[in-house]
């Protein structure tokens, strides 16, 4: 008889969105699904936490799911309340998405969807983000679906590296028709922003974030290059701040007075 395990389900893209629900019935092939998410639209919210606000919590049903809750907060919020006062029980593993829009390269760093599941690799759980290559919110989820329950069953029965998560970005594309996985970095695309001034009925100015994404052409092995390529791309991520290289430059500044 196959190990049932127990997985956290966050996203943020909403508790109603189509993609949580495609990666809670993945999650439910391998055992009990626990959902935790916001209760709207939270996308490129990051790492951001609710301090100066009450945060509620509303339990409602959920196909494939023994208990889920949306909360007015942000994705990272959803986990911290999970893992420190709403789950009975430590979950095996902690998956996010599936996010409609891909986040490869600087988008890791504005992510929700990757911030929430940073919260449990800062729990010290295996944790894993998944997202697809497109924001239409009525494209076929079925081969990030199963992708989803592919990783993540071997990352529940193998022994993972800790500290690190997985961020899984799957092209557009049918089951059939999907190259395979690569393991690799991420690229340096990067985001040409603007923001575009318009005014309301009422003439007053206001301003609407825009802007242009550039692909890297840095090599076939890096996350937007292989996702292109019509490859599944997973990143292995990690958080350490310390710029190590740098120390010698600055170790001046310890003479100033």
């Amino acid at each position: 008889m196959e190990k049932r395990y127990k997985i956290l389900v966050t996203n943020d893209d909403g508790i109603d969105s189509p993609g949580i629900a495609a990666l809670a019935e993945a999650m439910s092939r391998l055992g009990d699904v626990f959902i935790s998410a916001p209760d709207r639209q939270q996308s490129a919210v990051g790492h951001s936490l609710t301090i100066s606000q009450t945060l509620r919590v509303h339990q409602v049903k959920r196909e494939y799911a023994q208990k889920a809750y949306a909360i007015n907060g942000t994705p990272s919020d959803c986990v911290k309340m999970a893992l420190s006062v709403l789950m009975d029980e430590t979950p095996d593993l902690v998956v996010s998405g599936i996010n409609h829009g891909q986040n490869t390269a600087i988008n890791i760093l504005y992510s929700g969807t990757v911030a929430a599941a940073t919260e449990g690799l800062l729990f010290n759980l295996p944790s894993i983000a998944f997202s697809l290559a497109s924001h239409d919110l009525k494209r076929d989820l079925s081969a990030a679906s199963e992708y989803a329950y592919r990783i993540a069953k071997n990352v529940l029965e193998s022994k993972p590296q800790k500290g690190v998560l997985l961020n899984v970005n799957v092209p557009v594309l049918k089951l059939e028709e999907i190259k395979g996985i690569k393991v690799v970095p991420a690229s340096n695309s990067y985001w040409e922003d603007t923001y575009e001034r318009r005014e309301d009925p009422f003439g007053r100015e206001y301003f609407w974030f825009s802007g242009e994404y550039h692909v890297a052409e840095d090599g076939p092995d890096t996350d937007d290059n292989a996702l292109r390529d019509g490859y599944v791309a997973i990143t292995p991520v990690h958080f350490k701040f310390t710029n190590y290289e740098a120390i010698p430059e600055y170790k001046h500044l310890e003479d100033l007075k």
